[in-house]
């Protein structure tokens, strides 16, 4: 079986309101693609997408490119919550219970580097819609799970991915020494 696809150019005053050809057609109008048509083996035509009325391009709207200012309060809060412990996530959920795969899966990263559970905190961010709004405006994250190390953002779900991954996030908290010790290490040690 083959199909073919082709783009179907007319004149927009050749189309009435259904978008469907009018027979009221003025040669020299400007020429619109109206649509996508897929030809099949059996040539029926279907509409892939409808019709669409020329773009214009103009500059967003003021208010859709504004930033909302974090209260002073909220952002001291958070800069609290960051310095409360060396690895610090703000997750949705919590660590026993993630509401969200990508925090589930952050958890997961930390547990298999090892983060000792002394030097971690994590942040419900549902518990709190100040916080959820606040956290993304600080960081200047888009996306929940984020995560601190040593005051500093490190990304969110997908750059520990990628870092879980090429091996430097084990470098960057082994550096920051918020691993936990395993038993033969404690010995080297003394």
């Amino acid at each position: 079986m083959f199909s073919r696809t082709f783009l179907r150019s007319v004149s927009s005053d050749r189309l009435d309101s259904k978008n469907s050809l009018n027979s009221s057609y003025r040669p020299g109008a400007q020429s619109l693609i109206v649509g996508v048509f897929v030809f099949s083996q059996n040539f029926a035509r279907q509409a892939v997408r409808p019709a669409a009325r020329p773009i214009a391009f103009r500059a967003p709207l003021p208010f859709l490119t504004q930033h909302r200012l974090i209260s002073d309060e909220t952002k001291q809060a958070i800069e609290n919550a960051v310095g409360s412990a060396p690895v610090v996530l703000f997750m949705k959920g919590t660590p026993e219970t993630p509401q969200c795969g990508f925090s589930r899966a952050s958890i997961q990263i930390l547990g298999l580097q090892g983060v000792d559970p002394s030097k971690f905190a994590a942040f419900n961010v549902l518990a709190d819609p100040e916080l959820r709004q606040g956290i993304k405006e600080f960081s200047d994250w888009p996306t929940i799970p984020q995560l601190y190390v040593d005051k500093e953002f490190v990304g969110g779900c997908d750059i520990l991915v990628s870092m879980h991954q090429n091996g430097e996030l084990a470098k960057l908290l082994e550096e920051k020494k918020v691993l936990a010790e395993t038993e033969g290490e404690g010995e080297k040690k003394e």
